[in-house]
């Protein structure tokens, strides 16, 4: 009796590696490029919707979706595998581009933008976990520092394709171009993204999933209400949604510490290491989004710059978040020490945050630029950090949960800044535009229709005394905001200094769970199979490798000539 055909085992060579990575790459492209695209259409988009006095609800709709959906991604990747939640996730986002595209008013805009939201997160999350299982924590920074690059590199293009769109064309080109976008990085994944599938062993924490929902709009809508002006934090309203926080969040911790296959398992939070790098990141969160959301605004409204212009301005930041990223991994991967890159984040975002907030109307542009890029150069020492610290602290069973409850912490803290922050900012400059129109002798109602549809354009048509008022409420309104998130940083500088330094695992996710054959054995193996010398069947317990003069064997006695590949 011989042996049947032999089931090929799933080989980590640097071929697949590479193969993999350029469909994360183009997946993280997507993502990152439509987040950028809307900062420097944004004043022209309210303007036209009729939403300038709710614009902060296009970040904040897109970050609280995206918060939601990233602990649902990371802990159904890891029970069910990764590459169809990842082609869902570009589906996901195409389909509501095109809806952003064709929005008729405001608010249906900002649906769409959370449906985007619910696909951004699963491209983040997987593209994070899905390196962690093809990689080694020790090689892994040198993958993960280009990850962080492609973020900067569409955070340059996106500001420069959105101001482009603005000024010669329409706002919707902001969404038809992720159209193309979308459907190559479906493809690419389709056909590159090649992982072993799974089942799901332990039943799925479903309820866990609705509370931690729920905990997070209730979050995000108590920080919204409690920041606006038509409420406030002395109303009913702001207070119920406190409430309903309070209560989802302990009926989810009750809920997780019970279940069999938690979403966020509790163990994370009696792990030193997670912890600190999680805070991190949370902190970071408020400082950056909070920071980068409204900085387009400023450039255009406050300087005068057109979108295009505005966009060439943000160019000096993803420079320095580029660099500082890509040079970070590839230090760590030399040599296998983290630690010191957030505490020299930490202090030069800081630093970079003082600079920002003594910004004027009247303050050089070369000066902002050159602001922008300590700004980011300090983001890149950070960011992607973290989450290769969080990643090698946990089993590799555990590495999607770990990775998305990093990142929801860090988008919890995005989306607490920028509702914090942005309605500060919003309300500001609400109360300062309408006291440049009402100076101009306009009614008080006309002034109010004049705030909701103020955007450049319209702008650039007003006499010079009300223009000149409008730029000195922007920049009123906004240099403030620098100040209020610097103690954040502040926070995170002390975070870091007590961060433990623990050795990079030399293992790769896949190949800690015995789901793939990675290293120099995988490189012998493919070769070995290409060349058609050893038929390679998958063993109880690894890989079992037979031997050409075995091959005719008989299934039960494979001990002759069988060897070991893992």
């Amino acid at each position: 009796m011989t042996t049947t055909a032999p089931e090929q085992p799933f080989l980590l060579t640097k071929r697949r590696i590479w193969i993999i990575f350029s469909a994360l790459i183009a997946g993280m492209l997507l993502s990152s490029l439509d987040q950028t695209i809307v900062s420097t259409a944004m004043p022209t988009i309210v303007g036209q919707l009729g939403g300038v006095e709710h614009q902060v609800w296009i970040v904040t709709a897109y970050l609280l979706a995206t918060t939601i959906v990233m602990p649902i991604y990371g802990k159904f990747g890891d029970v069910l595998g990764r590459r169809h939640l990842f082609l869902i996730a570009i589906g996901l986002f195409t389909l509501a581009s095109i809806g952003c595209a064709f929005a008729g008013d405001f608010w249906m805009f900002v649906t769409f933008r959370a449906m985007q939201g619910l696909g951004a997160g699963g491209l983040m999350i997987l593209s994070q976990a899905i390196i962690a299982d093809i990689v080694p924590a020790s090689e892994r920074g040198k993958y993960l520092g280009p990850l962080g690059g492609i973020f900067g590199l569409a955070a340059v293009a996106g500001p420069l394709l959105g101001g482009y769109f603005v000024d010669h064309l329409t706002w919707q080109w902001a969404f038809y171009i992720n159209i193309p976008v979308g459907i190559a990085a479906f493809i690419i994944a389709l056909v590159a993204l090649k992982l072993p599938s799974k089942k799901a062993t332990k039943r799925i924490d479903i309820l866990g999933v609705v509370l931690l929902s729920a905990a997070t709009t209730c979050l995000i809508f108590f920080t919204d209400f409690g920041g606006d002006a038509e409420y406030g934090w002395d109303s009913l309203a702001t207070w119920m949604w406190g409430a309903g926080l309070v209560m989802a969040a302990i009926l989810f911790i009750v809920v997780e510490a019970r279940a069999e296959d938690p979403i966020i398992p509790l163990s994370f939070f009696r792990n030193p290491v997670f912890v600190n790098a999680t805070a991190i990141g949370l902190m970071l969160g408020l400082a950056m989004f909070a920071a980068i959301g409204f900085i387009p605004t400023f450039l255009q409204m406050a300087s005068g710059t057109s979108a295009a212009a505005s966009g060439l301005l943000m160019i000096p930041m993803m420079v320095g978040l580029m660099g500082t990223s890509i040079a970070s991994g590839l230090l760590i991967t030399r040599t296998g020490h983290y630690k010191i890159y957030p505490i020299l984040g930490t202090l030069i975002t800081a630093g970079a945050l003082v600079l920002l907030a003594g910004m004027t109307a009247t303050t050089p542009i070369w000066l902002i630029c050159a602001y922008l890029l300590v700004f980011g150069a300090g983001l890149g020492f950070i960011m992607q950090v973290v989450i290769l610290v969080v990643q090698n602290a946990v089993p590799a069973a555990e590495i999607g949960a770990a990775t998305s409850t990093n990142n929801y912490f860090r988008e919890v803290g995005a989306a607490l800044g920028t509702a914090v922050f942005g309605t500060l900012f919003t309300t500001r400059l609400s109360e300062n535009l309408l006291s440049v129109f009402t100076a101009a002798g306009v009614s008080p109602d006309e002034a109010a229709q004049a705030t909701a549809t103020i955007d450049p354009q319209v702008m650039s048509e007003l006499p010079d005394p009300v223009r000149e008022g409008i730029v000195n409420a922007y920049a009123d309104a906004l240099s403030p905001v620098f100040w209020y998130v610097l103690p954040f940083i502040g926070i995170a500088f002390v975070l870091a200094l007590f961060l433990k330094q623990i050795p990079l695992s030399d293992v790769a996710g896949l190949v800690a769970r015995g789901e793939a054959v990675g290293g120099e054995e995988a490189e012998r193996l493919e070769a070995a199979q290409r060349a058609g010398e050893v038929p390679v069947i998958a063993g109880q317990d690894g890989v079992a490798v037979v031997d050409p003069e075995s091959a005719a064997a008989d299934e039960g006695d494979l001990s002759p000539g069988t060897r070991s590949a893992t």
